[in-house]
């Protein structure tokens, strides 16, 4: 539960079983006393911001910059402590030029608490510890929590508010710790921040033995234990299994004053059906109808998913008919489980009676559910219902998976239609969900990319002496393998084997030769096996086309690449960005920017749908021809579209407008690099620094400063003095 919807009121309680007198008073807060001269300071800055108005504070205390040190911060504070928004506005102004001590941080958490905002006063606290450069210890910030407590809001919240942030960073030791000082003071965190401790605590490794301790020992001290507690213990005691211990802390509910409620009960439901124990969950039913309460959504799912894995379908539906009196809808996982369960008693028509009524009430069926018909369809016999399903599922756009093609073809091997069954298995194989085959299938593919190539192969003559059928699939994870490992007249030579099998190579396999060929220069090989796959008849892909493309510009064969578009053009093969990308950027890397926006022109007019690279390109390529217009129009393009520009791209935007003197562009595109997460090079960070000193903005000179130290970006400055 988040801590902003709780009470202060109930933030503290006093201990009962500690008198008042043996409890410790708070220290009176005695700051350090200011000297006339700082006193004199104190006053002046008081006044100043103030008497502000509506200029900023940043401005009014420029001229106090230099000789403000962190004693008058305190100081200043306790003056102008009444004024909310203007401590707000005074700390964040202290907190942009050096870290704020802990006593100062713990002074605007008490102002904070006092003023009743617990979200600034969690922030405060929250930003401090979660510094992973945090080197102070807890019992330094405790200390100065306590220390500042009395003359600076008294309001005890402050220490719950301090215990809910250890408790969601995790530092549970030390929120055990604060638990234990406060007591001292008389003191007991409320309830809900104990909460929040025993939720985190479930969350730990046998955490649930720390819980039961601090919950015995947290109420013996005057925490008043409620039902979300208790619901916390109940629940982290049943998914340890100990089922027993949580229905007993169940029955003492009432005995501690709190009223179990339907979660309570449908917890230890859930916790008994988890263990498959039918009796004590008939017996919490009765005892909740007696107490008026009615099972929820979560009973009753437990309940049917207890009685259909027991086989007790037939009670199960009845609970079904129940749920639905109530008024209570039931969801996708209640009806599977119950398909699920008849069709494994074999009653296949009540299964179907439950996947009509599913869609009756606008459910629709997923793959678990057509999984669980199509193999109680499939162990009668009924292949044709089973091929029904199937369509049927695919006609939703359900894709199946190995479960689905497992249980058919176990049905056709039943039926005794072998070939069909073997059929089936190839089609599988052609998906990539086969147990045996695709599993061999993924893991000579796997071996290839390794460069195991030896225990691939190792692995194909395995599969053959167990009898089954290698498809193309195997094949191309083969020829991919070994063109990635260089051998290209091996894998040449694999794709004659896959003809003598019997197997004809497809795109795939003529595409990862020609993308080794390429790689390797060798154009007039790759380019033999374009023509050698149209003589076959096989239609190459675009990815096949875009390959040799990249091959050609990377040979530096502009002519050819060239050529090849002209001749995907007049056969009507549309090239997509990929394709006119790589000519561009090679036209481009030539500085012939002519000949590289004929082709943006010619990609515009066949409609292509431009991509973030395509931009790049084109940006870079126009700032290196100090096209600085030009650039700066696709820039605005790209970002209309949607696209981020990459941080050579800002560079070279950059650079080319400080080349031009264009310093408000370069300014624009700076704070764009910036507002973007983009690190910049320690160049530019250097450049604006100093432009921005030079224009009389010190603060943003400082920033940008400060900015490239945290990026780790080394900034020469100018000696001067700021």
């Amino acid at each position: 539960m988040s801590f902003f919807s709780y009470s202060t009121n109930s933030a503290v309680e006093k201990l009962s079983c500690v008198p008042l007198s043996a409890a410790r008073p708070f220290p009176d807060y005695s700051p350090k006393n200011p000297s006339i001269r700082d006193s004199e300071l104190v006053q002046h800055v008081s006044t100043s911001i103030k008497q502000r108005y509506s200029e900023h504070i940043r401005h009014v205390l420029k001229p106090f910059e230099s000789k403000i040190r962190p004693d008058h911060i305190i100081w200043v504070l306790m003056t102008v402590k009444n004024d909310y928004k203007l401590v707000l506005d005074f700390f964040d102004w202290w907190c942009q030029r050096r870290g704020p001590s802990i006593e100062v941080r713990c002074i605007l958490v008490h102002i904070s608490a006092a003023q009743k905002d617990a979200r600034t006063a969690h922030r405060l606290i929250h930003d401090f510890w979660a510094r992973p450069d945090v080197t102070f210890s807890f019992s330094q910030f405790l200390e100065k929590l306590i220390y500042t407590y009395k003359d600076w809001g008294s309001n005890p919240f402050v220490f719950d508010i301090f215990f809910q942030v250890l408790v969601e960073l995790g530092s549970l030791d030390y929120g055990r710790k604060l638990f234990d000082k406060m007591l001292h003071y008389g003191l007991v965190l409320s309830v809900c921040s104990c909460n929040l401790f025993l939720s985190r605590l479930s969350h730990e490794i046998e955490g649930h033995k720390v819980m039961l301790k601090a919950f015995n020992e947290f109420s013996e001290v005057g925490v008043c234990w409620d039902n979300e507690s208790h619901n916390i213990m109940i629940h982290s005691l049943c998914r340890v299994g100990k089922v027993k211990e949580a229905h007993n802390l169940l029955l003492q509910m009432e005995l501690r004053g709190c009223m179990p409620d339907v979660v309570s009960y449908s917890t230890v439901i859930n916790g008994y059906c988890a263990t498959r124990q039918l009796g004590p969950v008939l017996k919490i039913i009765k005892e909740m109808q007696v107490k008026g309460l009615k099972p929820n959504a979560f009973t009753f799912n437990s309940i049917i998913l207890l009685l259909s894995k027991t086989g007790k379908v037939l009670d199960a539906k009845k609970i079904l008919t129940e749920m639905t009196s109530q008024g209570i809808a039931p969801d996708n996982v209640v009806y599977t489980t119950l398909i699920d369960g008849f069709c494994k008693t074999g009653n296949i028509s009540a299964a179907y009676r439950l996947f009509n009524k599913m869609q009756c009430f606008n459910i629709t069926p997923d793959l678990i559910t057509y999984t669980a018909l199509i193999s109680g369809v499939c162990q009668t016999g009924n292949i044709a219902e089973a091929d029904k399903l199937l369509n049927d599922m695919l006609g939703r756009g359900l894709e199946p998976d190995e479960f689905i093609y497992t249980a058919l073809i176990d049905g056709y091997c039943k039926a005794g239609e072998i070939r069909a069954a073997f059929a089936l298995h190839n089609k599988m194989v052609q998906m990539q969900l086969v147990p045996n085959i695709v599993t061999y299938t993924t893991l000579v593919d796997g071996l290839c990319k390794q460069g195991e190539l030896d225990t691939a192969n190792e692995l194909l003559h395995e599969m053959c002496g167990k009898g089954l059928e290698l498809n193309i699939y195997t094949y191309n994870s083969l020829v991919n393998g070994l063109c990635k490992a260089g051998d290209v007249k091996q894998a040449v030579q694999l794709m004659e084997d896959m003809e003598a099998a019997g197997i004809h190579p497809d795109a795939f396999t003529y595409t990862t030769l020609m993308d080794a060929y390429c790689k390797f220069g060798e154009m007039s090989k790759a380019h033999g096996l374009l023509h050698q796959m149209l003589l076959r008849g096989l239609q190459p892909t675009i990815v096949t086309f875009n390959v040799l493309m990249n091959g050609f510009c990377m040979s530096g064969m502009l002519e050819e690449g060239d050529k090849l578009l002209k001749w995907m053009l007049e056969k009507g093969i549309i090239p997509n960005a990929t394709t006119y990308n790589s000519l561009m950027k090679q036209y481009s890397m030539r500085n012939d920017m002519r000949m590289t926006s004929e082709i943006y022109k010619g990609m515009l007019g066949q409609g292509v749908v431009l991509n973030a690279n395509t931009f790049n390109i084109l940006i870079r390529g126009h700032c290196k021809a100090r096209n600085m217009k030009e650039a700066w129009f696709l820039h605005k393009e790209m970002v209309k579209k949607g696209f981020t520009p990459t941080l050579d791209t800002y560079h070279a935007l950059i650079k080319g407008f400080l080349k031009r003197k264009n310093y408000s562009e370069a300014k624009e595109m700076f704070e764009e690099t910036r507002r973007d997460g983009l690190l910049a090079d320690k160049e530019l960070y250097s450049i604006f620094a100093d432009m921005n000193y030079d224009q009389g903005n010190f603060d943003l000179a400082l920033e940008l400063c400060d900015e490239a130290v945290e990026k780790c970006v080394a900034v020469k400055t100018d000696n001067r003095n700021a």
